[in-house]
């Protein structure tokens, strides 16, 4: 068997890595050709070219890259057709993706198309499942609510569980240890994002709030883990709030302070989800640009943008998106979940278990979704 397989950012390459060990395992005839990063190259891929040469985002980043990203699209979709794969294998990174396959797909008709992370369609832009289906044969999806969405036009879809399902948590005991040295009061973690644009937005009213959240819990105690692409800023940032908080920069002491901490205050997106696998009570607040906000927030199609609320089918997390991300409400709905957690910790039990934790990796079941349907 031959796969062709892209993948354009960390996230893709760690969901590759992982689907390229199940399909060795189940299939040790095959073989790979693609481009990808160090968890895929791990797993015997020669990359045909940088994996960071996709890893761009936004119109004013990709403007600049426009025709360099073309030229990159047709080398991976002319290298494909030359490799004769059984599967062209895309993950996610969908605007350089899904062009690739429909250069693949007119050419060749007959190599199956599967794209890995379903477009978020029940949010927003439904349309893109349409779009998609014209190109791509079989999707598989993190979530387990996506797979109507997709076969609602046509593709075969398979969940094939979430990689949260299987990250490593701290030890309890270590974490206990941790906790203990952090101080008497309520340990609450401070996750303002990792991107700089989000640093930039959430910094200054994350501050706000911790400042008062301490007015009516003078013995908190803040950490905030800081993303290794927004070291220099955060700490900038962070420095001009009215209440300092412990900066994390070590890798290991993050999973403790995730585990071990009281509640959080996050920026909206996949951290919910690291958070419910610790079982951490969570505030979620996010802003984006005016216009952005505009756009996406007629766009929307949903009430909540928080995964864990979607996935449990309930809204015990409280978020405060666009306009409403003011210090005042969310350091109050800080003190209430605070003071009441266990609905969210329900939620996130549920959450988790929707996910597929504690059943088979989701890189082993996607390789088997992609050879059942092959």
């Amino acid at each position: 068997m031959r796969v062709f397989v892209i993948a354009g950012e960390v996230s893709g390459d760690m969901l590759g890595g992982a689907v390229m060990a199940g399909l060795r395992e189940l299939r040790p005839d095959i073989t790979f050709a693609g481009v990808g990063g160090p968890q895929m190259q791990a797993q015997g891929l020669v990359s045909l070219f940088p994996m960071n040469d996709l890893s761009v985002m936004g119109v004013a980043e990709v403007l600049p890259k426009y025709f360099h990203l073309k030229r990159r699209i047709r080398e991976a979709a002319d290298a494909a057709l030359a490799f004769q794969p059984d599967i062209l294998l895309t993950i996610d990174s969908p605007d350089f993706c899904l062009r690739v396959a429909k250069i693949v797909r007119a050419a060749d008709p007959a190599i199956r198309t599967v794209h890995y992370v379903a477009p978020s369609v029940w949010a927003w832009r439904p349309k893109r499942a349409v779009k998609m289906a014209r190109v791509i044969d079989q999707v598989l999806a993190l979530l387990p609510f996506e797979p109507p969405y997709m076969t609602a036009v046509g593709m075969e879809c398979d969940f094939v569980g979430h990689p949260i399902s299987t990250v490593a948590i701290a030890d309890a005991d270590e974490a206990a240890a941790y906790r203990a040295g952090i101080g008497a009061g309520p340990m609450v973690l401070v996750l303002p994002g990792s991107r700089r644009g989000e640093v930039e937005r959430l910094s200054e009213r994350f501050g706000a709030a911790v400042a008062l959240f301490a007015k009516t819990h003078p013995d908190a105690r803040f950490v905030l883990p800081v993303a290794p692409p927004v070291v220099d800023l955060v700490r900038e940032k962070a420095a001009a709030w009215p209440v300092q908080p412990h900066l994390v920069f070590d890798a290991d002491e993050k999973a403790l302070a995730f585990r071990a901490a009281d509640l959080a205050l996050a920026a909206s997106g996949t951290v919910s989800l690291e958070l419910a696998a610790n079982q951490t009570p969570m505030v979620i607040a996010y802003d984006m640009g005016w216009i952005s906000r505009r756009l996406i927030g007629a766009l929307l199609r949903i009430d909540t943008v928080t995964l864990v609320n979607l996935v449990s089918e309930t809204r015990t997390i409280p978020e405060f998106i666009g306009d409403a991300c003011q210090p005042e409400p969310i350091a109050a709905a800080m003190g209430q979940v605070l003071a009441d957690p266990q609905a969210q910790r329900d939620a996130m039990a549920l959450t988790m278990q929707r996910l597929g934790q504690g059943g088979e990796p989701p890189g082993l079941r996607a390789a088997r979704a992609i050879l059942a349907r092959a």
